[in-house]
C-alpha cells in the first residue's frame, strides 16, 4: 500500500514457472496516471502506458497477453538481457587468458547471453516507494559456469517511474572472478501502437556520428562508419521508414537497422542517446543512457507468428534503442573493454522520457 495516494504498486500474481516457481507482475504508477508493469521473469517491462498530446493513455510497447508467452518469447520482448547482450563472434572468448565457449545461438554467435540468458530467469523482487517515484529492485544471482560464464555474479536491475514520466532501469553487478558483462534492456517501442502496426513514420534523431562496420555475421569488422549523409545519418530528425530499405551494403546486412551507433560518452554520464515523434498521436520518447553507445533494431525479423495487445507482430512493428557497449567487445581490444573484475562494481543506466508534442 503506497503512504502517497498519487503513487502507487501493485502486485498481482502472474503465474507460475514449468519448474513450479511463482512468478509476479508489478504495476508501479505515477502521480500523472502513467504506469509500467514489470515481471520478476526475466525482469521483463510487459506494459508502458504514456498519455498522448490529448492526454489519451495507451501501451507504447510489444509484448505478449499470458505469462506463458513470455516464457520462450524469441524477439526477446521488453526483457533484461545479460549476461551478455549482442553477439559475441563464433560463441567464445578469452577472459584472463583462458578460452570460454558459449552457446551458438545465433548463426555461429552467441546472442544475447545464451539459450537462458537473465531474460528466463526468475528474479527476487522487492519494491521500494520514495516522495516523487515508485520502483522494483530484481536481484539475481548468476552462478560461476551459467551460459558458461565464468564467477558468481551478484546482480540487480532497478525501475524507478517518477513524477515526471521518466522510466529509469539501472544495473548493478558484482563479482568473484573476471568475467565479461554487457546488460541492456530490449524493449520495442511503438508510439502509436494502438493505429500502426508498423513504426516507419516515427521520426528518429541521435547524436550518435558513426556506427561500427558489421561484416556478413553481424559482427562489428572493428571500422567505425561516418553516418553523415548515409542511410544512418538521424543527426536530424528524419522518419525510420525514409532509407530504411536503400541500396546500401550494411543496410542489407541486418535487412533494415540492426546496428551499434556510437555516442560521445567517454565520461560514462547520462547522455541523450535517441529521441523519437511520432506526430500522429503525439508521443515523443527521448532515451538517455551512461553506456558508449546503442544498438538500433527495426524489428526486422518479426513475421507475424507472435501475437498480443490485439494484433500479430509483423516486420518493423516496433523499434529498440538498446543502450550497451559495443557487440563482441570482448574479442575487439580497440572497443572498451567489458570486463568485470572481482574489485569492481559494473553500473549501468538508462532513462525514458516520454511526453507529448
Amino acid at each position: 500500500m503506497s503512504v502517497n495516494s498519487k503513487l502507487s504498486i501493485e502486485t498481482s500474481e502472474y503465474g507460475i514457472t514449468p519448474a513450479g516457481k511463482n512468478v509476479q507482475l508489478f504495476t508501479l504508477t505515477n502521480a500523472k496516471g502513467a504506469q509500467a508493469s514489470i515481471t520478476n521473469f526475466g525482469a521483463i517491462l510487459v506494459n508502458l502506458m504514456t498519455p498522448d498530446s490529448q492526454g489519451q493513455f495507451a501501451d507504447i510497447v510489444l509484448g505478449f497477453d499470458h505469462f506463458e508467452e513470455y516464457l520462450t518469447n524469441p524477439a526477446y520482448f521488453g526483457a533484461t538481457i545479460g549476461r551478455f547482450g549482442n553477439r559475441i563472434a563464433n560463441g567464445q572468448c578469452k577472459i584472463d587468458g583462458k578460452l570460454y565457449t558459449f552457446a551458438q545461438n545465433n548463426g555461429t554467435n552467441q546472442l544475447h547471453g545464451g539459450l537462458e540468458g537473465f531474460d528466463k530467469k526468475v528474479w527476487q523482487a522487492s519494491t521500494f516507494e520514495t516522495p516523487s517515484a515508485v520502483g522494483v529492485h530484481f536481484d539475481l544471482l548468476s552462478e560461476d559456469g551459467d551460459q558458461g560464464y565464468p564467477g558468481n555474479l551478484t546482480v540487480r536491475t532497478t525501475y524507478q517511474l517518477d513524477n515526471n514520466n521518466k522510466l529509469s532501469i539501472e544495473y548493478t553487478a558484482t563479482t568473484d572472478q573476471t568475467t565479461v558483462i554487457n546488460l541492456t534492456n530490449h524493449s520495442y517501442f511503438n508510439l502509436n501502437l494502438a493505429n500502426h502496426t508498423q513504426v516507419l513514420n516515427h521520426e528518429l534523431k541521435s547524436p550518435a556520428k558513426f556506427i561500427t562496420e558489421l561484416n556478413q555475421n553481424s559482427i562489428p569488422t572493428g571500422e567505425y562508419l561516418p553516418v553523415e549523409g548515409t542511410a544512418f545519418d538521424f543527426l536530424q530528425f528524419k522518419k525510420i521508414g525514409q532509407d530504411i530499405d536503400s541500396q546500401n551494403a550494411q543496410i542489407e546486412i541486418g535487412s533494415g537497422y540492426d546496428h551499434n551507433f556510437v555516442l560521445d560518452n567517454d565520461a560514462e554520464q547520462l547522455t541523450l542517446a535517441a529521441e523519437i515523434i511520432e506526430r500522429e498521436s503525439g508521443r515523443r520518447l527521448k532515451i538517455q543512457t551512461t553506456e558508449p553507445g546503442f544498438q538500433f533494431y527495426t524489428g526486422n525479423f518479426l513475421d507475424e507468428n507472435l501475437k498480443g495487445k490485439g494484433r500479430a507482430f509483423g516486420s518493423r512493428s516496433g523499434f529498440c534503442i538498446e543502450p550497451q557497449h559495443v557487440p563482441d567487445s570482448p574479442n575487439q581490444a580497440k572497443f572498451k573493454s567489458t570486463l568485470l573484475k572481482p574489485d569492481e562494481t559494473y553500473n549501468s543506466k538508462m532513462v525514458f522520457e516520454f511526453d507529448a508534442l
